[in-house]
């Protein structure tokens, strides 16, 4: 029993000696989009940040694809030291196990740091449709089923699942039109080719403001202080309605929770501050940090209500 408690005592020992003489090399932050988006922005400002605070390097790298998994993968499979992070989009955990097959376990191999923001989507369609508000367009397209076509970024992805959410809590029918990626998905949306789009506040507020687009509600369960005029779907009448996209950090699971807890600290410090907030807010990106069981909940929660949603739709897993 000595010998164990000897052997407890040197493991806590060497793991916050380990958090004290953290980070050792530099450090990556495994990014599974292109450059240009949310995720990639408040990457590269943590970077920036980080390297003010720490003494080694930060390094972003963009490793695209299989619906994100391929970056989750590479951080998954990587030493649970705290030198390798990824920062995820919500679907990674809350979407992508109910659709297909993925070669590592997202709840047993990645373990959670802190939420970093939520994403300001938008309920808008185009101006020939005939509703100025969400009442409207639900009566419209209860009395035209299947006439209207809303777009996503494929399915599985936010806008996909905010179209089917407002389709099942109203009763209603649209023709789902994947595209592969938003900016063509909004080409197409400016012309009318599609009509409905449920979308990222920072690329439709342009087009809404020159009246190209029209704006009947946020999706989120609050208003957004950019527009905050606009009522969310929910307050103009579909109870229950909530769309609010995440983004949240996460390193290797059996990372010592020394370490994840001084990575949470320096991140909150970063995305906390005057400053950064005042420059990505206006984007669309609500800053939000967190403890790790905090987004552990999260996640659970989103799990539960994607997984019905897409059950309901008839989606299934490989």
């Amino acid at each position: 029993m000595r010998r164990f408690l000897l052997f407890l005592v040197l493991a806590a020992a060497a793991c916050v000696a380990a958090a004290q003489g953290f980070p050792e090399r530099p450090i990556k932050i495994i990014v599974p989009l292109p450059p240009g988006g949310s995720p990639d922005t408040i990457a590269r400002v943590l970077s920036q940040g980080l390297q003010g605070a720490w003494s080694q390097p930060v390094v972003v790298e963009n490793r695209t694809g299989g619906s994100q998994n391929i970056g989750a993968d590479a951080v998954a499979k990587s030493a649970p030291d705290g030198h390798t992070w990824f920062l995820s989009p919500d679907n990674v955990f809350t979407v992508n196990p109910h659709v297909g097959k993925q070669s590592f376990d997202p709840f047993a191999d990645l373990a959670p740091v802190t939420l970093l923001a939520r994403i300001q989507f938008l309920l808008v369609v185009h101006p020939d449709v005939p509703a100025k508000s969400v009442k409207e367009l639900v009566a419209y397209a209860k009395s035209k089923p299947d006439v209207l076509n809303f777009g996503s970024s494929g399915t599985g992805s936010p806008q996909f699942l905010g179209g089917m959410l407002l389709q099942q809590l109203t009763g209603t029918k649209m023709n789902h039109v994947p595209y592969k990626g938003a900016a063509p998905a909004v080409a197409d949306l400016l012309p009318g080719r599609i009509q409905v789009w449920i979308g990222a506040a920072n690329s439709l507020l342009p087009h809404i403001r020159e009246g190209k687009l029209r704006v009947l509600a946020t999706a989120a369960d609050r208003r957004f202080t950019s527009i905050p005029e606009t009522p969310t779907v929910a307050e103009a009448g579909v109870a229950g309605y909530s769309l609010y996209p995440w983004l949240g950090l996460f390193v290797p699971s059996k990372t010592p929770p020394e370490i994840v807890a001084r990575i949470n600290g320096e991140v909150a410090k970063i995305l906390n501050s005057p400053e950064v907030k005042a420059r990505l807010v206006p984007q669309g990106m609500d800053l939000s940090t967190g403890s790790p069981a905090e987004l552990k909940s999260i996640i659970a929660s989103d799990y539960a209500q994607w997984g019905k949603v897409m059950a309901t739709a008839g989606i299934k897993g490989e």
